[in-house]
């Protein structure tokens, strides 16, 4: 008999600016108690040295974690030239350090026009891709050499990058990165060193974007605590502590369907609904071969059921649904 979760069957996608010094994998679980969620799952880790954008997927939210983690991400980073460090940031070991060649904007701008659009990245060692079924910075930490460029090349495609401040005196580049998935930060910042003359690492990084949801969106794990705390004082001993919490944080969570806000709407009825809920495909007048939110028009208010693919001749097929009943 398979296990049942504990917590509660709640749906949504809480923006959390993840603080320093954890995993994301930690900020996730602190949160998920919080909400005292049964399911949860974050779209794309952050390094404990990071922070910033991590939107978290609870419920069946937690179907659309795929697309989020498939998204555009954006970045602010420092550079820090003249050193270049064995995990690509500011927490390994230095392995190689070059003087800091004189260098000003119009310098820094002719090296970054080689990292636009699309190009070949070798991730770092210390990454989470695997080789040979372990992750790469398991291999890192047991001594183990890789000749990363010959088997692990990868090409990504930078949609913008701008040159935000320079500090000669010690040797910083402040950017902001403008990426698709699978694009690491320590890898480009190391390169655009490299293409200076001297090397570099990542001494700061933060996460200003991650598909639709921007730091605007964002929460802090400190402020989330405080509500809860404050929830639980106001509702007083004879009241119930855990409910008070989650009233006050519930309404922190966008729906579901915020995770692809440019998809296209296809509003159903309620027998073309319970069709594609269970499995059927539905023709409709929408004449577009595309990805397409599905809703359903009830009595009350419409249902977001999950999404399809439609055809050019306007069928829709499902594609990942929710589990919804429909009256």
């Amino acid at each position: 008999m398979a296990r049942r979760r504990k917590g509660r069957d709640i749906s949504g996608i809480l923006v959390l600016n993840k603080p320093l010094g954890i995993t994301s994998n930690q900020a996730l679980q602190q949160v998920k108690r919080l909400l005292g969620a049964a399911k949860a799952g974050h779209t794309g880790a952050l390094d404990p040295m990071a922070s910033g954008v991590l939107p978290l997927c609870f419920g069946e939210a937690t179907k659309f974690s795929q697309i989020l983690l498939e998204s555009t991400k954006g970045y602010i980073t420092t550079a820090k030239l003249g050193e270049v460090r064995s995990t690509g940031d500011q927490e390994g070991e230095v392995i190689a350090t070059k003087p800091v060649p004189d260098f000003d904007k119009a310098l820094v701008e002719s090296v970054l026009e080689k990292f636009r659009g699309e190009i070949t990245q070798v991730p770092p060692m210390y990454s989470a891709l695997k080789h040979e079924g372990k992750p790469l910075y398991e291999l890192a930490r047991e001594g183990k050499e890789i000749d990363l460029a010959a088997i692990k090349q990868r090409q990504v495609t930078i949609h913008s990058l701008k040159l935000l401040e320079i500090r000669p005196e010690v040797g910083e580049i402040d950017l902001e990165v403008i990426c698709s998935k699978g694009t690491y930060i320590r890898s480009l910042v190391e390169d655009i060193g490299n293409q200076i003359g001297c090397g570099a690492y990542v001494s700061m990084l933060h996460r200003i974007k991650a598909g639709p949801f921007s730091e605007a969106d964002m929460l802090s794990l400190d402020d989330l605590k405080a509500l809860a705390e404050e929830a639980r004082s106001t509702a007083g001993e004879e009241a119930d502590g855990d409910a008070a919490q989650h009233a006050v944080l519930d309404p922190k969570l966008h729906h579901p369907a915020a995770a692809i806000p440019d998809w296209p709407r296809i509003d159903l009825t309620q027998a073309q609904g319970k069709q594609i809920l269970h499995g059927q495909r539905v023709k409709t007048g929408f004449p577009e071969n595309t990805q397409v939110q599905l809703w359903v028009d009830t009595s009350d208010e419409p249902v977001f059921i999950g999404v399809g693919d439609i055809s050019a001749t306007g069928v829709v097929s499902p594609k990942r649904l929710l589990q919804v009943t429909l009256d």
